[in-house]
């Protein structure tokens, strides 16, 4: 089974935060230039279709008429007047998105999207998912975790290796016991307590937060000496009554598929790119937003992994804020994208498909080595001699030979209300009236069988998503850029769009409008950054990236290298 990663500071990194973190939410509106920005919390990405129009109409009516997925799979709108906080909160409220108000910007779960779907996992995660919502929701002392804190439950195909989480639950093989782990410690437990030991895995760390006088934020923060200890958490799961074996080790080794996820190593999420973590709006965690950040006063580098897909807030998003792991890119990192033509098509690609799993060569053993793609919703992988792992790729999603649902994606993770619509339509009319949206800035709708999912498919191409794995979409991600954000050198989302087919089909390429890098994959990826005058061009991931500042005029020749370049020291950390 894979390993789940490990989230250990990066060397001779222990920031000293002297505030608390100022990660946007859907109470706490972020400035950027464009507007306010909302983060809403989707717990691991799950809406009803009835949710899903009350936040188109909140789009339409109080913001700029468009959505964006962030990398942990919230949504944020933006655009907003500053004015339009009470509406708005109202409006979520009504909609069950706020079920805690004192406790929405710490819904920070991911979990496999295609789980109880499909047969490639081994557990069905998602009723841990809303056990561990309810449980966050009713914590006093959950409430102290940063705006950036991730959860990740993995049912045991490895796609959230990567992703950066604090604390993590992976379902072994028989589904019976999962594994939950916080930095190298972790317990073993029964699945039904998974949920469970998932919050005291998080009181752990506030308790070694507060024992460090660090205030960190998260998990790879800590010191050394603090980190949380595998018999700590056996002996509070047992005060808990519940039965529980310690493990340690939490997927360090590159080698079994771990990577430490804050570090990018070579686990299956480490590419999935534009998610390192989730940063917010002050300058630590960048991950979930990514372009723009908030305020980023905070303390030291910290996790930047889970930016937006376009960057609004440096957290998740891409708006404007620290955490830029979340608005990041697309995906995970198409170190190994699938091949596509010269030419750009229309995001829908030439023919909607079947969404089948994208594997790499055969290891020694005779199994499929993992496909280390990801961005945009290509295959994960969870390291070298492990199975491929499915994660929604654009198409039509299988059980054996049976269509189950639809996956699509949006092209640098920015939905028109209108495009939102017609996916909500689509789960209401033909599917569980249910969508699940990914932390590699697409949607899932469950539920639909032939030919429903056929005609819907085709139609969601026509309106601009992303329906085939044929796109170059899949390996291009995004800041916000300007006009959004002050920091931005350039319109990095037209510049983006303009280059798309330039070495579409090898690594994955990331624009940033600035040094921030917010919202940028882990892995091995091209790395754009704005210079005023043009971009300076360099492969990220390997051991000495050379850099170099290329003029717009050269762009397209500068991309169709440096995305040739194969990412032969792609188990190094990207930071």
């Amino acid at each position: 089974m894979p390993s789940a990663p490990s989230n250990r500071p990066d060397l001779g990194e222990t920031p000293i935060r002297d505030r608390g973190d100022a990660c946007p939410g859907a109470l706490r509106l972020h400035t950027a230039d464009d507007g306010a920005l909302a983060r809403v919390r989707i717990p691991a990405g799950v809406l009803s279709a009835a949710q899903a129009y009350t936040l188109a109409d909140a789009a339409e009516r109080l913001g700029d008429g468009g959505l964006d997925i962030t990398s942990r799979g919230n949504l944020q709108l933006r655009g907003l007047d500053a004015s339009c906080g009470g509406e708005l909160a109202v409006l979520l409220d009504g909609a069950g998105l706020l079920p805690a108000p004192r406790h929405e910007r710490i819904r920070n779960v991911v979990a496999s999207p295609l789980s109880g779907l499909d047969e490639a996992g081994h557990l069905d995660v998602q009723p841990l998912v809303r056990q561990l919502d309810l449980l966050l929701c009713a914590s006093e002392r959950a409430a102290q975790l940063s705006g950036r804190f991730l959860f990740a439950l993995d049912d045991g195909r490895g796609d959230l290796a990567g992703l950066g989480a604090d604390v993590m639950l992976l379902a072994e093989p028989d589904g019976s016991h999962v594994r939950v782990t916080v930095g190298e410690a972790g317990l073993r437990v029964r699945a039904e307590d998974g949920a469970r030991a998932l919050l005291l895995a998080a009181e752990a760390f506030l308790d070694a937060v507060d024992a460090s006088g660090t205030r960190a934020w998260r998990v790879r923060e800590l010191p050394p000496e603090h980190a949380v200890e595998a018999d700590d958490l056996a002996r509070r799961a047992a005060a808990a009554g519940i039965a529980a074996r310690p493990v340690t080790g939490g997927g360090a080794d590159p080698a079994r598929g771990g990577g430490s996820g804050t570090t990018a190593g070579a686990g299956a999420g480490a590419r999935h790119g534009g998610t390192t973590d989730a940063a917010c709006a002050d300058g630590g965690d960048r991950s979930e937003a990514g372009a723009d950040g908030g305020d980023r006063s905070g303390a030291g580098r910290g996790n930047r992994s889970q930016a937006v897909v376009d960057g609004g807030d440096p957290s998740e998003a891409g708006a404007d804020g620290d955490n830029r792991s979340e608005a990041g890119a697309d995906g995970g990192d198409p170190a190994r994208a699938v091949a596509v033509g010269a030419a750009l098509p229309a995001a829908g690609g030439a023919d909607p498909g079947v969404a089948a799993p994208v594997t790499g060569p055969e290891d020694s053993a005779g199994q499929k080595a993992p496909d280390v793609t990801g961005v945009g919703g290509r295959a994960s992988a969870t390291g070298p001699g492990l199975p491929a792992v499915p994660v929604p790729v654009p198409g039509l999603v299988r059980r054996g030979r049976d269509t189950v649902a639809l996956s699509v994606l949006a092209p640098l993770g920015r939905l028109t209300v209108a495009q939102w619509r017609m996916l909500a339509d689509t789960a209401d009319r033909y599917g569980t009236g249910e969508l699940r949206v990914t932390p590699w800035r697409g949607v899932v709708v469950p539920g639909l069988g032939s030919p429903d999912a056929d005609r819907e498919l085709r139609a969601l191409a026509g309106a601009g998503l992303v329906t085939g794995a044929d796109s170059p979409w899949l390996g291009t991600g995004a800041c916000t850029g300007r006009p959004g954000c002050a920091k931005s050198l350039a319109d990095v989302r037209s510049d983006a769009t303009a280059f798309a087919a330039a070495g579409a089909g090898g690594l994955p390429v990331y624009w940033s409008g600035c040094e921030r890098r917010c919202g940028h994959p882990h892995g091995v990826w091209v790395d754009a950054v704005a210079t005023g005058d043009g971009y300076d061009i360099s492969v990220r991931g390997t051991r000495s990236p050379e850099r170099r500042t290329v003029p717009v005029s050269r762009l397209a020749d500068a991309l169709e290298a440096a995305r040739r370049i194969p990412p032969d020291d792609s188990h190094r950390p990207t930071k």
